[in-house]
């Protein structure tokens, strides 16, 4: 079976020491580990909360996002310079959390729109900026896996098709692809189809619900999903990404206005979805 992770944005975008009774409570659900949104500026918190999660038998994978004024896309090669920064920064916040995996759409500038369809030239300044944050992310041994968001929070890779494009040009080993099934099942026309094409550039899934809730309690096509995973043969990380108003500074950011699922109910009855699944497809 694949390890199984949660993000605990649904409760927090801060690491904190608030964390660790979540943490906890995680391992005791039967977690293997543990995802977190990397921002907030208290380096010291990163190292203290990696260890307490290690210490609580939790594996680590980051997630975040970069805003427009560090966008890997810009014409401006001094905010490309930016884009850079903050992914090394990050990158050695997540070395900090003893992640492996950083996740997220930080191929371009989250929610940060031009008006027309991405160009050739975009791929090119990203790709660019991502294969050296690739160099500094292999010093680590971790592994980038930047990620298509929907329409309405991007422009650049809303699809496989585009994601895999850009990880092709990036060319790089420490540089794969992310799933995430709550964008998919709005860009894709279908989700296996869409994980077949991935396959061989995939390092992170998200198991998410088409409205964010507790996976298996929408429309998402699970069976199809789980026995493509199976059928890839896919070893990789398969992630709870719910959100809530739990952190309102974070929900307002990406459009959260009401709640789907209470935290724990989706930690713990997506947990055993997952299992169920697994189990039935053989993953």
């Amino acid at each position: 079976m694949n390890k199984i992770g949660f993000n605990v944005l649904a409760w927090s975008a801060v690491v904190s020491d608030e964390l660790k009774p979540i943490i906890e409570r995680l391992k005791a659900i039967g977690y293997d580990g543990v995802e977190f949104f990397v921002g907030s500026p208290d380096e010291k918190a990163y190292r203290e909360i990696g260890s307490f999660a290690s210490q609580a038998g939790l594996e680590t994978t980051t997630v975040f996002v970069l805003g427009p004024d560090e966008n890997p896309i810009d014409p401006s090669a001094a905010v490309r310079a930016k884009a850079l920064d903050k992914i090394k920064w990050t990158i050695d916040r997540s070395n900090d959390l003893g992640a492996k995996v950083i996740c997220g759409p930080f191929h371009s500038a989250f929610s940060t729109f031009a008006q027309r369809s991405p160009t050739e030239e975009e791929y090119d300044r990203s790709a660019e900026v991502l294969h050296q944050a690739g160099d500094h992310a292999a010093q680590s041994g971790i592994t980038l896996t930047p990620e298509a968001l929907n329409r309405f929070e991007c422009y650049l890779c809303n699809t496989m098709d585009q994601l895999i494009h850009l990880v092709k040009k990036v060319d790089h080993p420490h540089v794969k692809a992310m799933f995430d099934t709550h964008h998919a099942n709005i860009e894709e026309k279908k989700l296996g189809d869409a994980l077949r094409k991935v396959a061989p550039y995939l390092g992170h899934v998200h198991i998410s619900e088409n409205d964010r809730g507790t996976p298996g309690s929408g429309h998402v096509p699970w069976d199809d999903t789980f026995a493509t995973l199976a059928a890839i043969k896919f070893g990789g990380w398969l992630t709870i990404e719910g959100f809530t108003r739990n952190d309102p500074d974070f929900a307002n950011s990406i459009g959260v206005w009401r709640e789907f699922s209470q935290p724990w109910e989706m930690a713990e009855n997506g947990y055993r979805f997952i299992r169920e699944m697994g189990a039935k497809h053989g993953l």
